[in-house]
């Protein structure tokens, strides 16, 4: 799944530790993320989504 989670991080000054240990992951996931390399769960997209206080779609855009 692409997504926008890199951008947003870098536009609130976050490093992936401290978004890492806002939304109660570890860095490695978000990380993965990042790469696209790992889907998060409905709840961890909620908590990104609630915290750069944007829609899901806007943080993520599934791709066939």
């Amino acid at each position: 799944m692409k997504n926008k989670l890199k951008v947003l991080r870098a536009e609130h000054n976050l490093t992936q530790e401290q978004l890492a240990n806002a939304v109660d992951v570890s860095r490695q996931t978000i990380n993965a993320i990042e790469k696209e390399k790992f889907d998060p769960s409905l709840v961890l997209a909620i908590k990104l989504s609630r915290l750069f206080k944007t829609d899901i779609e806007t943080i993520f855009t599934y791709e066939k």
